[in-house]
């Protein structure tokens, strides 16, 4: 299980881990005995806990098998009780690792790092997990130093290439909507012309997710490692020229594994 093998780089982060399930205690106990889990399992049987925090799946009907799952996701709560991150896939079989938790919330270490350098800029690019199975989200982060006196383009209300970081689509692959940093307005005086631009150090995130669906896992059970490949995308300029644009390849190799088939009732 996941959770527990990356059990000590959560605590190490300063962060507690707790899992609720609607299983009773003697299943969690089960559970956990099977899988050789030491941190806490909450059983609650009445979905209590689960109705609370607003996710019971009631698309099953009472009665059935199903009722009382709730829909699998992780809160982040600080030490007063405050819920402040929460971590949702729409659909079941999808997670985020662990590892993508905790890298967004900027902790945790990052797998797999590369690094290039051009005449406009230099950068490391990343993934926060060395092996993934169908179902998980992982983070890939390219952090990105401009030369001195070079700036790049932010997303804005301008026409100039937006730097990005594209990933070549693979069956078994989603790619989610990137996460760009806060940037800031550069003034090319000749034109009066005000862009949103990156002069200074910055990151780039972009998620993807191992699909579940069971082609997905065909493919992927073919695989020993997967290849995340694309390349970063941008157009720098300096206060005279503005150069042509550039494109760094990024290749990030990530061992697959098959998915944890656990026993019915377990969390």
């Amino acid at each position: 299980m996941e959770l527990q093998r990356r059990y000590a780089e959560i605590a190490a982060a300063g962060l507690g881990l707790v899992a609720i399930s609607y299983d009773s205690p003697d299943t969690l106990k089960a559970f956990a005995g099977s899988r050789g889990i030491t941190f806490p399992l909450i059983a609650d049987p009445q979905s209590t806990i689960i109705r609370a925090y607003g996710i019971l799946n009631d698309s099953e009907k009472p009665g059935t098998r199903g009722y009382g799952i709730p829909h699998p996701g992780t809160f982040i709560v600080d030490r007063n009780g405050i819920v402040v991150s929460r971590f949702f896939e729409d659909a079941y079989q999808e997670r985020y690792s662990a590892s993508t938790i905790l890298s967004t919330l900027g902790a945790g270490a990052r797998q797999a790092t590369i690094s290039a350098r051009t005449a406009h800029l230099s950068l490391a690019a990343a993934i926060s997990d060395a092996a993934a199975t169908p179902g998980h989200r992982l983070t890939i982060t390219v952090d990105v130093t401009p030369n001195r006196g070079i700036h790049v383009y932010a997303p804005g209300k301008h026409t100039y290439q937006v730097v990005r970081l594209g990933i070549d689509p693979q069956t078994w692959l989603r790619v989610h909507a990137p996460v760009y940093p806060v940037s800031e307005i550069y003034h090319f005086k000749p034109l009066d012309e005000r862009v949103e631009v990156y002069m200074k150090p910055f990151r780039l995130r972009q998620d993807i997710t191992f699909l579940a669906t069971q082609d997905a896992q065909k493919t992927l059970a073919t695989m020993p490692e997967a290849v995340i490949s694309g390349a970063l995308e941008y157009q720098a300029c300096d206060d005279k020229v503005c150069f042509i644009p550039a494109r760094v390849p990024i290749r990030l190799s990530i061992a697959v594994h098959s998915l944890d088939r656990k026993p019915a009732g377990g969390p």
